[in-house]
């Protein structure tokens, strides 16, 4: 649904990126080392629509976890952000560690969002049982 809305959007002519959310925290990282940072943010912020992929499935130590913040931050309220994730905000502490961040980051992307929870069988792993059943 996130690469769906965000081809879309490429087609209504608005700026997007693709991301998964380890590889943004990794070009933070490295940008902060670098001290690029920014330069990226300002690039960052060009995107109409940022599509992050993948929250959830590395947990991440704290300067990646103040990073992302930051990051996500600057759009907060003022330009479009997809989030996809395999867990329910009860459990965003797991990844980020400190409940003073996972309760700010929380209540900043959630503001005047919409939230569509997906609950169900995987498509991929549909699309793989179809495969492997032609191929019986």
């Amino acid at each position: 649904m996130a690469i769906g809305l965000g081809i879309k959007a490429c087609l209504a002519v608005y700026r997007v990126l693709f991301t998964s959310i380890p590889h943004l925290i990794n070009q933070l990282k490295e940008c902060r080392s670098e001290k690029t940072l920014t330069i990226f943010n300002s690039k960052f912020e060009k995107y109409d629509l940022i599509i992050a992929d993948e929250l959830g499935y590395i947990s991440f130590d704290k300067e990646g976890s103040g990073l992302l913040f930051s990051n996500l931050s600057l759009r907060a309220g003022r330009k479009s952000i997809i989030i996809t994730t395999n867990l329910s905000f009860e459990r965003w502490n797991e990844i980020f560690k400190d409940p003073v961040l996972t309760a700010a980051m929380i209540d900043r992307l959630t503001h005047k969002a919409y939230i569509v929870n997906m609950n169900g069988n995987s498509y991929r792993l549909k699309e793989t049982q179809n495969m492997l059943e032609k191929n019986e």
